[in-house]
């Protein structure tokens, strides 16, 4: 069988016996010689192989309208040189059940990836959303006529400045109370036993026995090594993720123009400005939220300060700061403070525990109704129950950094509900 060649002529696309026939006297030399019906019987086989050969080529090559031959063939147009091609399996049973199975398994794998790094990512957001929230005060220092390196610097010379004066205004006194508490050990053990309450119960139920048996055998001193190891454990792991969170947290801070950027060009062109709108809208009220946070804070750690230093309570700076930290915890952050303040208030006496009561509880009011209002008016603007009932879905869902998280999400879904979802439903 001859290899098929394109064919060629005025009949090329569309061959028939008729062009066959006329295209044969063509092909026929100009001084060709013989009698006419040899010449006739040679036209007519020219004809018939140019036919053969013309159909080959079609089975091979692409038709007039650029569809290969293949395709047509699935189609029963044409049949190949190796049949007309079968069923496709696209309903058969066996594929549907391997495609599922593929599917589930791919499914199972992401669970499992998402839950073995579930840390990481959590780590990531947290980053992010300090990023986001120290974004502001970037901006700022580059409105002063700042660059962004030096704004960033900065900014994150300070952020690393308070954590340093956090561990140092509170460590020393945690060590210094535990080696106080670790010496009068011995005394406040003679008390209870002079008391004439703990006697009684010593002498019904032998309690002073037990925990001298308690302490003189070996089971103590195994629990309060395993105990310092499980201690030394959660400091180590706290301090590697405050450290990973910083850095993170720099290094998104320095590229957090080209990560919005690249995410923008991610959407398609027609929806990409208003995208861009929003995402821009929704950035500036996290950060928002996050620079009021730690304004209202701050105004929550002077004034601790100034009030316990005004008391003559110990470790005033320590204490301010811890209600710095614990105020930015929604809805039960600033009662912990306050709670550890009275506390430390009552260890200096009855009077000076009762005063710090009091003057917590005047000042949350201040805050909760006058502080907060203010400086979370201009930035997130959530309702109340939505504020509480985001906190507690983010504190059940991620702990503190949920419950931390959780507003200003609410504030984001706030506000594509309103420009997108609502008024698309009320076009419809």
């Amino acid at each position: 069988m001859t290899r098929p060649h394109p064919p060629t002529g005025p009949g090329a696309d569309h061959p028939s016996p008729a062009g066959a026939a006329a295209d044969g006297p063509a092909d026929a030399p100009a001084g060709a010689t013989g009698a006419p019906g040899d010449a006739a019987g040679d036209a007519a086989g020219d004809a018939a192989g140019d036919a053969a050969d013309r159909d080959a080529y079609r089975l091979l090559a692409d038709d007039v309208r650029g569809e290969p031959a293949a395709s047509r063939g699935r189609r029963g147009e044409v049949e190949g040189y190796f049949g007309r091609p079968g069923r496709a399996l696209t309903g058969h049973p066996f594929a549907f059940g391997f495609t599922a199975a593929l599917g589930v398994l791919s499914a199972w794998l992401l669970v499992q990836a998402l839950a073995a790094s579930a840390s990481v990512l959590i780590l990531i957001v947290v980053s992010l959303f300090l990023a986001i929230g120290l974004n502001p005060a970037v901006t700022r220092l580059e409105e002063r006529g700042l660059s962004r390196q030096w704004a960033i610097t900065a900014v994150f010379a300070a952020v690393i400045v308070f954590f340093v004066g956090f561990g140092v205004a509170v460590v020393p006194p945690l060590a210094t109370q535990t080696g106080d508490f670790v010496t009068q050990l011995p005394a406040y053990i003679g008390e209870l036993q002079n008391h004439p309450q703990v006697r009684a119960l010593d002498q019904q139920y032998q309690l002073l026995d037990r925990l001298q048996q308690y302490l003189l055998s070996g089971d103590l001193g195994r629990q309060v090594f395993g105990g310092l190891l499980g201690a030394a454990g959660v400091v180590v792991s706290a301090v590697f993720s405050a450290l990973t969170v910083l850095i993170l947290t720099l290094y998104l801070l320095a590229s957090l123009r080209s990560i919005t950027s690249l995410g923008y060009r991610l959407v398609p062109a027609s929806r990409r400005e208003r995208v861009r709108l929003l995402g821009d809208e929704v950035i500036k009220r996290i950060g928002g939220y996050v620079a009021g946070n730690l304004l209202i804070s701050l105004i929550a750690g002077v004034t601790t300060f100034v009030f316990l230093s005004i008391a003559r309570v110990p470790y005033a700076l320590a204490l301010s700061l811890i209600v710095a930290i614990t105020d930015l915890i929604p809805l039960v952050g600033a009662t912990i403070g306050a709670a550890i303040g009275t506390l430390v208030g009552l260890f200096v006496s009855l009077p000076t525990g009762i005063a710090c009561l009091i003057f917590f509880i005047v000042y949350q009011q201040i805050e909760n109704y006058l502080i907060a209002p203010r400086i979370m008016m201009s930035s997130v603007d959530v309702p109340a129950a939505v504020t509480i009932i985001a906190a507690l879905i983010g504190g059940a869902l991620l702990g503190v950094v949920g419950a931390l998280l959780a507003i200003p999400i609410a504030a984001a879904i706030q506000l594509v509900l309103y420009e997108v979802t609502l008024p698309r439903q009320d076009r419809h």
